[in-house]
């Protein structure tokens, strides 16, 4: 249990690791964006729905096994 958690964050770290080169992460289609002369709004909706189906499938795996 406690190698396989150790690969997990070391998975997540390595995305982490990698997010700024993957252009397209928070950048989406679905990805809300407000910006104002003196007010910004972000929320990464899209990006959010796609880490929670990817983290919900990787507990099934983990349930699962």
């Amino acid at each position: 249990m406690l190698v396989l958690a150790g690969l997990v964050l070391a998975g997540v770290g390595a995305l982490l690791w990698l997010g700024p080169k993957l252009p397209w992460l928070g950048r989406l289609p679905g990805d809300l964006s407000v910006e104002r002369s003196s007010f910004r709004f972000y929320f990464p909706l899209t990006t959010c729905i796609i880490v929670s189906l990817l983290l919900t499938l990787a507990a099934w795996l983990f349930r699962r096994h």
